[in-house]
């Protein structure tokens, strides 16, 4: 019974801003290493960024220095704060977690950047 629940997605303008959730449940959440990826129509689905279990992160470069991803293991949720949002950065977003093979998808969210 793994469940990834996505939440904070929207429309933005561009410049503007967005913190994505995802509460995690069915999985040890400390010891998972935990992602964002997005799909963009007509796209491959692509990593973003992710943090591993000891909460080291790294990025895409395409959003480096715009956004920060976080995890808060009491609450079991991976974070992706995101600025300076741009019209390419729509897309849905998914949150992943991973263990050795193991691996658990959300449903997916979408993000809209539109003015």
């Amino acid at each position: 019974q793994v469940q990834l629940v996505e939440s904070g997605g929207g429309l933005v303008q561009p410049g503007g801003s967005l913190r994505l959730s995802c509460a995690a449940s069915g999985i040890i959440f400390s010891i998972y290493h935990m992602g964002w990826y997005r799909q963009a129509p007509g796209k491959q689905r692509e990593l973003v960024a992710r943090i591993t279990s000891g909460g080291t992160a790294n990025y895409a470069d395409s959003v480096k220095g715009r956004s920060t991803i976080s995890r808060d293991d009491a609450k079991n949720t991976v974070y992706m704060q995101m600025n300076s949002l741009r019209a390419e950065n729509a897309a849905d977003y998914y949150c992943i977690a991973a263990i050795g093979a193991q691996r658990a998808w959300g449903q997916g969210i979408q993000v809209t950047v539109s003015s």
